[in-house]
C-alpha cells in the first residue's frame, strides 16, 4: 500500500470524527480540510487509477461536506446525520482491510532475482479436463533464478490480470485490480548469475486450486539463495492460468460428494500433477526449451521437488516415480493413494504449520507419518509454531496490518507470512545442501536459529 493510499482514508475518517465530535470547528476550516482531502483523492486517482476501496472514503468526504454545509437542525436530524456518517466511517475503515497493492517481502539472499515464464504443450498427453479431443496438456513453469545483476525491470505477478474469473482462490477478483503494481522482486530481463556454470534446480507445485503467483514471496526468497526454482501451474485446476496460445484456463472440477469417490478424484489429480512435474524435468535437457538465459546452465543431476499443501503431495508422488528427483519436500500437504506406503529412495523433508493453528486432519498426520517411517534415505520433520496453513503463501499480505491481526485472532497464523517463509527457506536451503551437493548436517541448526520450531531427523 502506498503512503497516499493509506493517508487519504485515515485523514477522511479523522476529519469526519472532528466535525461530528466538536462544534468549535468553523465552516471555513472544515471546508479547507475537506478541500485538501478531495485534492489528495484526485491526485491519487490520477496517479494510480480507481480502486474500489476508495468508494466509502469518497462517500464519507461528500457526507461530511454536506453535514458542514447543511448543519442539520433538530435533534432527530442531527442524530440521523451523525449515524449515517458514522456508518460511512466504519465502511471506510473496513474497506481498507484488503489492500489495493500488496507489498511482498524482499528476498534476503545474496543474489538478485530474475524470472522468466515458459508455456509448454505436452504433445503426448491429451487434456482430460476439456471436451476437445485435440487439446493437449499445457504445463506452465515460471523460472525464478539467481541473477547476475538487476536491469530495473519488473515482472507480472498474476496470469490473466484484466481477464480474471470472478474469484481467484475464493478472493473476489475485483480486489485484484491493482495487482499489476505488485513488486515481485523479480526482474524478467536479468541474466543468470555467473558464479557457477550450472545451478541446482527446484520444482515447486502450489496448493490445490492456487496459482503459482500466490507463492512469490517464498519462491523468490529461495531463488535469492542460489537455486533455480521452476514454479508450476496446473491448468484447469488452478483458478487462473494463461495457456501457451494465450487463452485463460479456469477450473474444471467435478468433485464428487461421496467421500470414497472424492478420495479417488484426489488420487487422480495427484497423478496429473506428478506427470506435469516430470514433464518439466523432461524440458531441462531439451535444446532451447528454457531460452538463451537458462538453457545449458541447469544442473540436471541435482533436482529437487517441493510443494505446498496438495503441491507437497504432488512433489512426493513425482519423486516416488522419477529417480531424476534427488530430494523432495512437502510443506503442510496431505498425501493420497498408495503414496504413504511407497518407500521413497530420496531424502525427504516435511515442514508443517502448527497443529494448534491448523488442526491437521487424521489423514494428514497418519499418511505423512507412514511415509516418514518408510524413508530409505532418511529425512526431517519440523513444525513451525504460530504458523497456519496460509502462512506459507502471499495471501495474508493481501490484507492490511489490522486485517492480518484480526485474521490471526480468528484462524491463527500470528507468526506472519514473511517470518514463516524465512524459516521455511532457511530449513529448505540447509536440507537441499545435503541431497544437492553440500554437507546437509546443519538442517537442525538452521531450524534452531528460529523460535518455537519443533522436530528433527526422522526415518532411517
Amino acid at each position: 500500500m502506498s503512503l497516499i493510499d493509506a493517508l487519504i482514508p485515515m485523514a477522511a475518517i479523522a476529519c469526519a470524527a472532528l466535525v461530528l465530535c466538536t462544534s468549535r470547528i468553523g465552516r471555513a476550516p472544515a471546508f479547507a480540510m475537506l478541500g485538501l482531502l478531495a485534492l489528495g483523492a484526485a491526485v491519487q486517482w490520477l496517479l494510480e487509477g480507481f480502486y474500489w476501496q476508495f468508494v466509502p472514503t469518497y462517500l464519507l468526504l461528500g457526507a461530511t461536506a454536506w453535514f458542514v454545509a447543511a448543519r442539520p437542525s433538530g435533534r432527530g436530524g442531527r442524530i440521523a446525520a451523525r449515524a449515517g456518517i458514522g456508518l460511512l466511517v466504519v465502511a471506510a475503515a473496513f474497506a481498507w482491510l484488503p489492500v489495493p497493492v500488496p507489498t511482498l517481502p524482499a528476498p534476503s539472499g545474496p543474489y538478485a532475482v530474475g524470472t522468466e515464464t515458459f508455456r509448454w504443450v505436452d504433445p503426448d498427453r491429451p487434456e482430460t479436463a476439456t471436451d476437445d479431443l485435440a487439446d493437449r496438456r499445457n504445463v506452465i513453469a515460471q523460472a525464478w533464478y539467481p541473477a547476475a545483476e538487476p536491469t530495473g525491470n519488473g515482472s507480472r505477478y498474476l496470469d490473466g490480470l484484466g481477464r480474471l474469473p470472478s474469484r481467484v482462490a475464493q478472493i473476489p477478483s475485483f480486489l485484484m485490480r491493482g495487482y499489476d503494481r505488485i513488486d515481485t522482486h523479480g526482474d524478467d530481463r536479468a541474466s543468470l548469475g555467473r558464479d557457477r556454470d550450472r545451478w541446482p534446480v527446484v520444482l515447486f507445485s502450489p496448493g490445490y486450486g492456487a496459482p503459482r503467483a500466490f507463492y512469490t514471496g517464498l519462491i523468490a526468497e529461495l531463488a535469492s539463495r542460489g537455486f533455480v526454482v521452476l514454479a508450476v501451474d496446473h491448468p484447469y485446476e488452478a483458478d487462473v492460468t494463461e495457456l501457451a496460445d494465450g487463452r485463460i484456463a479456469t477450473p474444471v472440477r467435478n468433485f464428487p460428494a461421496d467421500e470414497a469417490e472424492g478420495e479417488q478424484y484426489m488420487v487422480e489429480q495427484q497423478a496429473v500433477r506428478a506427470a506435469d512435474l516430470r514433464f518439466v524435468i523432461d524440458q531441462l535437457d531439451r535444446p532451447g526449451a528454457l531460452g538463451p538465459r537458462l538453457s545449458g546452465h541447469l544442473d540436471t543431476g541435482h533436482i529437487a521437488a517441493i510443494g505446498h499443501s496438495f503441491g507437497g503431495a504432488a512433489a512426493a508422488a513425482a519423486a516416488a516415480d522419477d529417480e531424476r528427483i534427488r530430494a523432495a519436500a512437502n510443506i503442510d500437504g496431505t498425501l493420497y493413494g498408495d503414496l504413504p506406503e511407497r518407500p521413497l529412495r530420496q531424502p525427504f523433508l516435511l515442514v508443517q504449520s502448527a497443529y494448534a493453528e491448523t488442526g491437521h486432519s487424521a489423514k494428514f498426520l497418519d499418511r505423512n507419518a507412514a511415509l516418514l517411517d518408510g524413508l530409505r534415505s532418511g529425512g526431517f520433520r519440523f513444525e513451525i509454531g504460530d504458523a497456519n496453513h496460509y502462512s506459507f503463501t502471499d495471501v495474508p499480505l493481501f490484507l492490511s496490518g489490522p486485517g492480518r491481526f484480526a485474521a490471526a485472532q480468528m484462524i491463527g497464523g500470528s507468526r506472519g507470512p514473511a517470518a514463516t517463509q524465512r524459516v521455511t527457506v532457511d530449513i529448505m536451503v540447509a536440507f537441499l545442501s545435503g541431497p544437492l551437493g553440500g554437507s546437509g548436517a546443519d538442517v537442525v541448526a538452521a531450524a534452531g536459529k528460529h523460535r518455537d520450531i519443533r522436530g528433527g531427523p526422522v526415518g532411517r
